[in-house]
């Protein structure tokens, strides 16, 4: 398994950077993880929504390949304890050659375009958060993935 975080936008928050670093550098030790950040859409707030999802959705199925396995952090996914998406990496993608996209989009959602491409959503809450924190609440939920596999002392069931 390889695995890639796709985002629309830069996180600005210091302390956000520092903990989205820190488990990435985490997963590194079990898998090939990267982030890969797409520039803000520019004049954002001169453009209606569906055009701003229409546009970073081009952007988004851009960066991925044809063989990638998209999975999108959606409001409306399934949602998961920490043991069943574990379970979940395990089963699906653990051993697969296929690189999984897991995509953070923008503030309105994702373009139709993206749904289609989308293999499987998951969500992470039925509460809203801002999406700068959402990336550091996937990437410590999918470290805490593999150590729940590897049976090690960081989830304490």
């Amino acid at each position: 398994m390889r695995a890639l975080l796709l985002l629309v936008g830069k996180t600005t928050e210091k302390w956000l950077n520092e903990g989205i670093g820190d488990y990435s550098t985490r997963i590194n030790r079990y898998v090939p993880f990267e982030m890969q950040v797409l520039s803000d859409m520019k004049n954002r707030g001169k453009i209606d929504t569906e055009t701003l999802k229409k546009q970073e959705g081009e952007k988004l199925l851009a960066a991925i390949n044809d063989k990638d396995v998209v999975v999108l952090l959606d409001e409306n996914g399934k949602s998961f304890s920490s043991t069943t998406f574990a379970s979940w990496i395990e089963k699906e993608y653990l051993l697969s050659s296929r690189r999984v996209v897991f995509v953070i989009g923008g503030a309105y959602g994702f373009s139709k375009d993206v749904y289609e491409r989308a293999f499987f959503k998951i969500s992470l809450s039925a509460m809203t958060f801002s999406h700068q924190m959402v990336r550091l609440i996937f990437v410590e939920q999918f470290y805490r993935a593999f150590t729940i596999i590897k049976g090690e002392p960081y989830h304490h069931a």
